[in-house]
C-alpha cells in the first residue's frame, strides 16, 4: 500500500484507507518533570500538617479527598470540556482561593475541606498527574500519562 503525509503537526504518516494515529506530546522527562512531582509532594506534605494542626478529622480527610476527581465526569461531554472541567478541579487556584475567603471570614470548617482539596491536587502531582489538554485525558503538563497503545511515532515520508 501506499503512504501519504498529513500536514498536521499532529499527525503521522498513515496508510491510504486507515485512519491516522496521533503522536505522542513531546514532553521532555528529567529536571523540570522531577521538580513539579517534588513540588507536589512538598504541597501533600503541607496541607497534611496544616490540617492536622488545624485539628481536622481523618474521617472527613478520607471521606472528602477524592471529591476533586469528580472533575473527571467533565469528560463525559468530550475532551475539551473534560480538560477545562478537570483542570478547574485540579489547579490550586479555586481551592487556595477558597482557603483565603475561609480565612478571611473565619470558617473553620470551609479551611480544612480547602486544605484536602488542596492535599489532593499535591497527590495527583506526586504521582505524576498533571493539569490536561484538550486533545486526551492522557495528555497532560506532566507529561503522557498510561501506555501509549496503538500509537505509533512520526515516520518520515518515502
Amino acid at each position: 500500500m501506499t503512504t501519504a503525509t498529513m500536514t498536521t503537526a499532529t499527525m503521522t504518516t498513515a496508510t491510504i484507507g486507515a485512519p491516522p494515529t496521533v503522536a505522542p506530546l513531546a514532553i521532555p522527562r528529567g529536571g523540570p518533570q522531577t521538580l513539579l512531582r517534588l513540588e507536589g509532594a512538598v504541597v501533600l506534605v503541607a496541607a497534611l500538617a496544616a490540617y492536622a494542626h488545624l485539628g481536622g478529622g481523618w474521617g472527613h480527610f478520607a471521606l472528602l479527598f477524592l471529591v476533586p476527581d469528580l472533575s473527571l465526569l467533565g469528560y463525559l461531554a468530550g475532551p475539551r470540556v473534560g480538560a477545562a472541567v478537570y483542570n478547574t478541579g485540579h489547579s490550586h487556584a479555586v481551592p487556595v482561593t477558597l482557603a483565603t475567603i475561609a480565612w478571611l471570614v473565619g470558617s473553620p470548617a470551609l479551611l480544612l475541606a480547602a486544605l484536602i482539596w488542596i492535599a489532593h491536587i499535591g497527590f495527583d502531582r506526586l504521582l505524576g498527574y498533571g493539569l490536561k489538554y484538550g486533545s486526551g485525558f492522557r495528555d497532560t503538563h506532566l507529561g503522557r500519562i498510561g501506555r501509549d497503545l496503538g500509537v505509533t511515532a512520526p515516520t518520515s515520508a518515502r
